[in-house]
Order: C-alpha cells, then sequence, then structure tokens
C-alpha cells in the first residue's frame, strides 16, 4: 500500500478568473492498494461521495489506464479528507490528481505533469485548481485547447491565507452558470490590470496593492448573490488587518491573505456569516510549495 498526499488550493485570487490558483497545506490522503475489485472507504470530509467506479478518484485512474492503453486493474482506496467537499478549496482536484498519481506508482511509469494535467483535465475542464494541486505553490496556468502552459512563482513566506468555510456547499457547475458569458471592454480591462497588479504586488513585496489588485469584475459580482453578506464579510475581514480578500474559487468559502491577525480576520468572518445566519468555521493555512507527495504507507 501507498499513500498520495494532495494538498488542497485556492483559486482565481478575485481578478485572475481560471487563471490563477494556490495550494495550500490542507490535505487529501489517499491510501491505495491492488484488490479484487473496486472499492472506497472515505474518513473526514466527503463521506456522501461514490465509493465505487464512479468515484472521482477511480475514474481519474481509469482515465490514466485508457489514456495509457492499460488495463485498469481493480483497487482500494481509503481516502482520508481534510479538504471540504464544494466549498471552493479544490477537493475535486485532490482525487483527479491523486487519481492519475496513482497510476503513475501501480504501473512504474513516470508520467510528465503535462501529460498528467491533460488526463485531468478531462474530469474537470480548468486548470486553476489542477495545476497546483500536482505542482504546488502559486501557479498561472492556461489551457491553449492542446496543452496546459503554466509557471510558478514564488509566493511570500509571511503570508497566510485565512479561509472562512461556511456550512453550506456550492458546486462549481452551479456557480458558472450565474457568470455572464459576454463581458464589456472595461471589465475586461480592469482584470487585465488588476491581475498584472496581483503579480507584481506579490513579486515585489508591495502588499499595499493586494487590496486593489482582487477587485474582480469577471466572476464575484455575479457569485457574490449565492453567499448571504458576501459584501459585509469581506469588509469585516479588511477591518481586522487583511491585506487582500475574495472568493476562493467558485465559492462560497472566502479566503484572505493576511500577515498578522489571523485569528483575529477568521473570528470576523465566522461572525459575519453568522449574522447573515450561515454557520462558519475558519482556517490559518500556508502555502504548500511542493504539491503532490507519494510514499509507502499503510493505513494507520
Amino acid at each position: 500500500m501507498f499513500c498520495v498526499s494532495v494538498p488542497a488550493s485556492t483559486s482565481n485570487l478575485g481578478c485572475g478568473f481560471d487563471t490563477f490558483g494556490l495550494a495550500l497545506k490542507l490535505h487529501n490522503d489517499f491510501f491505495v492498494e491492488r484488490w479484487k475489485s473496486f472499492s472506497v472507504q472515505i474518513e473526514g470530509e466527503g463521506d456522501h461521495l461514490p465509493k465505487d467506479e464512479n468515484n472521482l478518484f477511480i475514474r481519474a485512474y481509469v482515465n490514466a489506464c485508457r489514456f495509457f492503453g492499460s488495463y485498469p486493474e481493480p483497487i482500494r482506496v481509503v481516502q482520508k479528507n481534510h479538504v471540504p467537499t464544494a466549498r471552493g478549496l479544490g477537493s475535486s482536484a485532490t482525487a483527479i490528481i491523486g487519481g492519475v498519481t496513482a497510476y503513475e506508482v501501480l504501473f512504474g511509469r513516470k508520467i510528465s505533469h503535462e501529460d498528467k494535467l491533460k488526463i485531468a483535465l478531462s474530469l474537470e475542464p480548468h486548470p486553476d485548481n489542477l495545476t497546483p494541486a500536482l505542482v504546488g505553490g502559486f501557479v498561472i496556468s492556461l489551457w491553449d485547447g492542446e496543452r496546459i502552459i503554466y509557471t510558478k512563482i514564488d509566493f511570500p513566506d509571511d503570508i497566510k491565507v485565512v479561509v472562512a468555510v461556511p456550512e453550506f456547499e456550492l458546486s462549481t457547475r452551479e456557480a458558472r452558470k450565474v457568470i455572464k458569458r459576454e463581458v464589456s471592454l472595461s471589465d475586461a480591462v480592469n482584470n487585465i490590470q488588476r491581475a498584472s497588479l496581483m503579480v507584481a504586488g506579490l513579486c515585489k513585496g508591495r502588499y499595499d496593492l493586494l487590496r486593489e489588485a482582487v477587485k474582480d469584475r469577471l466572476h464575484q459580482p455575479y457569485r457574490a448573490s449565492l453567499i448571504p453578506g458576501f459584501y459585509h464579510i469581506i469588509e469585516r475581514a479588511y477591518e481586522n488587518g487583511a491585506l487582500a480578500v475574495f472568493l476562493s474559487g467558485a465559492g462560497p468559502s472566502i479566503a484572505s491573505f493576511s500577515v498578522n491577525n489571523f485569528d483575529a480576520v477568521g473570528k470576523a468572518m465566522v461572525e459575519a456569516f453568522k449574522e447573515e445566519g450561515v454557520k462558519a468555521m475558519y482556517l490559518v493555512l500556508d502555502v504548500d510549495k511542493e504539491g503532490t507527495k507519494i510514499h509507502e504507507s499503510s493505513y494507520p
């Protein structure tokens, strides 16, 4: 038996819609071994997920087998999940990257990151969570229709990500339905400017630029209607010292960059959710700069 450990991720970071992704030190661990039939056991988050061939980890593993022309030998997977499901923290990306990586180990085949991501895209058609889940760190990625192009950028060591995680789930599919398919020139320019500002601010240590850099016009204004008190929660985080506050992925979690006052920021966001009648918790997370890891292990 071996373990594939895959980090959570937050994506978009406000202005970088379907482009920016950041891996976080919160992991789903997948314990894998060959078995007489496909079997899935889930502990922790996501106990309601499929436990047969419809499980996303199994589907990713099978897709990898088909991609390389291998027979999909049955496997048993024990998922020890710490990443909340359908909360905008890349839980599905952990399963997809985990399943593809399991194929690599079981068949003793070294697979390039590019091929892993190509297989992964067949199950999740945007790379902003998939890429950081695989390679770690702050990643800028795109899909040109044939391949994923990405690059990692050093992320400051002193910034932590404080995430308010509400009790309710929100599927990416539903969150994408509310976004406009056509945008104005001014909205497009807004995001180009601020995405550039985000990269410059992080690279140059200009944290004073980050609050402006997350002011998105492509997805957050539309998804805000799906999250009670969205703008109120953001303002409370800023009042308590956050550097930048944004919707984590498709939501409903709300994330912030902070260099201090981590608990104050988290508690303020949770309290703001409570004022809207929504129960929430908060997490203070470091950035995971390593990505997916494999190690021999028996299930504890």
